[in-house]
């Protein structure tokens, strides 16, 4: 499922992501890869706060889509 449909709190790893090839590096360098623990600590109007790899990152809905849990 994308990440955006992913509940609040819930601990999940990522299985893949998908999307241009720009914002896939972009996401990569910032810990956004395949077997990472992911955690949504909140969500407005669809856009994220996640926790991933010891770090709070902010994405935008469209990133969060193209994340597979």
């Amino acid at each position: 499922m994308p990440l955006v449909l992913a509940k609040e709190g819930e601990a999940n790893l990522i299985k893949k992501v998908t999307g241009k090839e720009e914002t896939r590096l972009f996401l990569e360098k910032l810990g956004f890869v395949s077997g990472a623990a992911i955690t949504v600590v909140s969500s407005i109007g669809g856009n994220l706060i996640v926790n991933v790899k010891d770090s709070r990152v902010a994405i935008n809905k469209d990133m969060a889509r193209g994340i597979i849990v």
